[in-house]
């Protein structure tokens, strides 16, 4: 009996960034709309074949995007917000909306779910229309035939869509399902008609996050609608990230082929296995998340025991979720004492074959089996090796003595303001300025040898003067050094710290055309030296005005690396803490005032579901507190968040006890802000009135505007002003201008 696989979705990207590269250069005008779209086919072509010579079953199509499938979703159901609608040209128009341009906003975003990734946000209301646009869903179909695959055409489930879609009149945006119903039943109906077997992926990951009895209701007349449309298409409901038991009450007694249950992040799902008997289910046993080889002998156990409540034939091996959130492939990095540790998306396709052979019971070929054997021996390896612990991090957590700031707010805030005299409404950015072509290239010339120390150190400061006599110029009220020397605001730290090891190209998408490589953590976090004190002591010795010193939090530092897995997430959270918690001693130490803790991904490290938040946020915050624990009553700390959404977690914020907070706030206007004022929010606040993510440049008449609006919401007392996040993907042609037009739109406020 052979079981089959499947593969719930593919990175898009390119294992060499080829999407991203094209992608910009059609921006910059240097490729055509044809030759985009012929790289594009190449990339899908080169994802679909290795799957199928790999032995996959079920191979995706429809998980490729130019920017985002949620965007691909909002164009699939027509739900184009007004504002773009004057924009005739559709492929044009699509960047549009994820970018915006000189005379429109771009659409708001934030992170999918609890991941790194982020996805734009569709915007609702009750006058809007949907209809079918299918044509990308039915090109890639017949690519994909072409290609000699029988293609699963996955598609964002309507619950899902609506789920993560705003409304201007509430947040609830389930009301439309009536509306988007028939959309999705038309979608179905074209689906069916090509080809005597359609495998269609409607991927609802929001049932994860558990559902009332009134969503429940309208789950199953939804479900029972779209899986008795026609019998040629066969319908799989896929959920990840966590259990989704709720939901299979609902599915149950439908007509649903198929459901995609997470078993590596949901183990609860193997409590609702009796509520899927008769339909196919697709088991995500292979993490899709992590970059650590599978334990097959583990993998094989679970299924097994899967296996005594679902027949066999029932049950197709898969991964947990898409492959989307890892690198493309491992054999390309240098050898390293823990390269045989890693499994990204071509290994872990290769995982999911061999257990289907092992789980069938099959006959396997001495590839198959030295791999099997292979694989054990790792395994038991990776769990003994002693490259893994570090004493000196526990003998240091032992001699702590405090682990809060000393202080309250109210009091700290009186001293820091006495000390620092910043006029109201005080400007600053939130970090980085500009990474240009010759900075990346002194960096790597430096890696490789190309420069001396001498050269690059002198580079850098090059960079820094110019950056801080820019600032200067322009009238900022508090400067940034510029992070010249930093490619990554995690990565940077991690090449520091011990206990973490880098990939040469494990690049994984966060947004668009942004790729991240994130760090791994694979052992002990250790600090063995300063991090930031000289650069940042240098950019306040070319100044009398203050520079921020420009650190990652440990929250964010963890939740953007690939974690081991042999150790609880707030444990190594608490080990990153300590190396920073000696930072900012340095750094105060060395005379500098005003010290900036980033936590950009604090809330997208929050439990999806609501009965394991309470212990995350109780590590979280407290690890952050201890980060910053070493700081001085005088010194004041600044956090930053973006895109994230903050209504339920202020008080969380204000339990982190840092004295100013910056956040995103450009694209959603004073939706944030109304949050923190309607809670009661005491200390200071920097909200966003640049979007960084959009090439747009805002006239100073448009930044009075958003100034003037804040001020509705908040006292001036309370608020700094300051782009979303840091410019390091902006030009410098845009961010001269931009800052300008900030700082002068905030001095003819303080004027009136």
């Amino acid at each position: 009996m052979n079981v089959r696989t499947l593969i719930t979705g593919f990175p898009r990207i390119g294992e060499s960034r080829e999407l991203k590269k094209a992608i910009e250069d059609y921006w910059s005008d240097n490729l055509s709309v044809e030759q985009l779209k012929e790289v594009s086919l190449e990339l899908k072509k080169k994802n679909w074949l290795y799957q199928k010579q790999s032995g996959i079953d079920l191979i995706s199509c429809n998980d490729f995007s130019f920017y985002d499938q949620m965007l691909d979703a909002i164009v699939m159901l027509g739900a184009v917000p007004e504002r773009f609608k004057g924009i005739n040209d559709e492929f044009q128009r699509y960047f549009v909306m994820a970018r915006g341009n000189k005379t429109v906003k771009a659409m708001e975003m934030t992170k999918w779910f609890n991941t790194n990734y982020h996805y734009i946000v569709p915007e609702l209301s009750k006058d809007m229309g949907f209809s079918l646009n299918s044509k990308k869903i039915i090109s890639e179909y017949n690519e994909a035939k072409v290609c000699g695959i029988n293609p699963k055409i996955n598609v964002i489930g309507p619950f899902t869509f609506l789920g993560l879609s705003k409304d201007a009149n509430g947040k609830d945006c389930y009301k439309y399902i009536d509306k988007l119903l028939p959309v999705y039943c038309s979608l179905i109906e074209q689906l069916a008609g090509l080809s005597d077997e359609v495998y269609v992926q409607i991927e609802e990951p929001i049932f994860v996050k558990g559902l009332g009895e009134k969503m429940g209701s309208e789950i199953k007349k939804v479900y029972e609608a779209l899986s008795t449309i026609d019998d040629r298409v066969k319908l799989i409901v896929s959920t990840y990230f966590e259990h989704s038991a709720e939901a299979l009450s609902y599915l149950r007694d439908t007509k649903v082929w198929g459901v995609g249950l997470d078993f590596v992040y949901g183990k609860k799902n193997f409590d609702g296995l009796n509520r899927i008997k008769g339909k196919k289910l697709i088991a995500g046993v292979v993490d899709g998340r992590n970059i650590w080889i599978n334990d097959i002998s583990a993998s094989l156990a679970l299924l097994t025991g899967i296996s005594g409540h679902i027949p066999k034939d029932d049950i197709i091996i898969a991964t947990s979720c898409s492959l989307l959130h890892v690198p493309y492939s491992a054999v390309s990095e240098p050898d390293s004492n823990i390269k045989k540790w890693f499994s990204f998306a071509y290994e872990k396709v290769k995982e999911v074959v061999l257990l289907a052979k092992l789980f069938s019971g099959e006959r396997l070929s001495y590839i198959d089996e030295k791999m099997f054997d292979a694989n054990k021996s790792i395994i038991f390896e990776k769990k003994k090796s002693d490259i893994i612990n570090n004493p000196e991090v526990s003998e240091k957590l032992k001699t702590v003595s405090s682990w809060e700031r000393d202080g309250i707010y109210s009091y700290r805030i009186k001293e820091q303001e006495d000390i620092l005299g910043l006029p109201l409404l005080p400007t600053t950015t939130i970090g980085s300025f500009p990474q240009t072509q010759e900075l990346r290239k002194l960096r790597r010339d430096f890696k490789t040898g190309a420069v001396t120390d001498v050269e690059y150190k002198n580079g850098i400061k090059k960079y820094i003067d110019e950056c801080i006599a820019f600032q200067e110029e322009i009238g900022l009220d508090v400067l940034v050094h510029g992070e010249p020397e930093r490619n990554d605001m995690v990565e940077y730290f991690g090449e520091r710290l011990q206990g973490f090891h880098f990939t040469q190209n494990g690049w994984v998408q966060s947004y668009g055309t942004r790729c991240v490589k994130p760090p791994v953590i694979f052992g002990d976090v250790n600090r063995p030296a300063p991090m930031t004190v000289e650069w940042i002591t240098y950019a306040q010795s070319k100044t009398k005005r203050i520079v921020k010193g420009m650190l990652t939090g440990p929250v964010t530092i963890l939740n953007w690396s690939f974690v081991r897995d042999d150790m609880p997430r707030s444990e190594v959270s608490k080990q990153i803490a300590l190396a920073i918690r000696d930072e900012i001693n340095d750094l105060q130490a060395a005379g500098i005032k005003i010290i900036q803790v980033d936590e950009a991904a604090f809330k997208e490290g929050y439990p999806i579901r609501e009965e394991n938040v309470a212990e995350y946020e109780r590590w979280a915050v407290n690890n952050f507190k201890f980060a910053v624990s070493s700081a001085m009553k005088k010194t004041q700390i600044h956090t930053h968040m973006c895109y994230s959404e903050f209504n339920e977690i202020v008080s969380t914020i204000e339990g982190m006890d840092a004295d100013v907070i910056t956040i995103e706030t450009a694209r959603s206007a004073n939706e944030l802000l109304n949050v923190f004022r309607d809670t009661g929010y005491s200390r200071q606040i920097g909200p966003g009135v640049y979007d960084i993510h959009s090439p747009r440049i805002p006239s100073v008449e448009e930044f009075s505007q958003q100034i003037i609006a804040l001020l509705k919401v908040l006292p001036a007392k309370q608020l700094w002003i300051n782009p979303d996040c840091g410019l390091k993907t902006r030009k410098w042609q845009e961010v001269r201008p931009a800052l300008k037009n900030m700082v002068e739109a905030v001095r003819g406020i303080r004027v009136t």
